[in-house]
């Protein structure tokens, strides 16, 4: 895939590091951020519609919210036959939405999740595709040294596995953060911390099927649990978001019995 001309829009952190991965695989990689200097190698543009010009493959990485009007700005450059990446966390319909747009013109959209951060990983940063233009984009950016793993189904089914895995993981960390800003206010910080690591290192599938069998069987008493939560957290000037979240959750369970 040497020289292959590579089009990458928004050149930011994430942007900017596949980017320079790029180059350094040898892709003729042309970049535009109307607020950012593209890195060493990479050809800068005054608009996305040069960017794009004569591209095989366009990267969108950007934000949810520019994907659509970098999408439209770009749309006078781009030959029929051309793939667009959007590499941005958007809700599924929007991913689905950017293919609508694309269709009329000939080009092809590749729904890209980029399944970890990009810091410290850049091309290597696992990527689940989906989309009409998944098949090309895994040929083009794997010759590059990508991560690239696709998924079947149309633009948005990728983002929609991202998004659903990311309930979890923000959700996680949202409780951790707000337990450990408790248990400092207690006075017990370390000690909570290090219980937390000690019950996350014994995660696998059993602990996950008795989280959910233990709040499905003991709902009455974990609501209970977790409103007696809420009114610590709360003695203790720590706002209980997460706390109060679980305690509902848990009386709808035990309404629902």
């Amino acid at each position: 895939m040497t020289g292959v001309r590579i089009a990458v829009l928004g050149l930011g952190e994430a942007g900017a590091e596949i980017a320079r991965d790029l180059v350094a695989a040898g892709a003729d990689i042309h970049g535009y951020d109307p607020r950012c200097t593209p890195p060493d190698g990479v050809t800068a543009c005054e608009n996305e519609t040069r960017a794009v010009r004569d591209a095989v493959l366009v990267l969108s990485v950007n934000s949810s919210h520019d994907a659509v009007p970098a999408l439209v700005n770009a749309l006078p450059g781009l030959a029929p036959g051309t793939v667009w990446a959007d590499l941005n966390t958007a809700a599924p319909a929007a991913k689905a939405g950017l293919a609508g747009l694309c269709a009329p013109h000939g080009v092809v959209v590749a729904d890209v999740a980029l399944m970890a951060p990009v810091p410290g990983k850049g091309l290597r940063t696992p990527m689940l595709v989906s989309g009409e233009g998944a098949t090309r984009y895994e040929a083009i950016m794997s010759g590059l040294g990508a991560d690239v793993t696709i998924q079947p189904g149309p633009a948005g089914e990728a983002i929609s596995r991202k998004l659903l895995r990311s309930v979890f993981y923000k959700g996680l960390a949202a409780a951790v953060m707000e337990a450990l800003a408790a248990g400092e206010a207690a006075g017990c910080g370390d000690w909570l911390r290090a219980n937390i690591a000690a019950e996350l290192a014994g995660f696998d599938q059993h602990a996950v099927d008795r989280l959910v069998d233990g709040s499905l069987r003991h709902a009455r008493r974990r609501a209970d649990e977790m409103a007696a939560a809420s009114d610590q957290l709360r003695e203790l000037g720590v706002r209980p978001r997460i706390a109060e979240a679980a305690r509902d959750l848990l009386s709808d369970l035990r309404d629902a019995r």
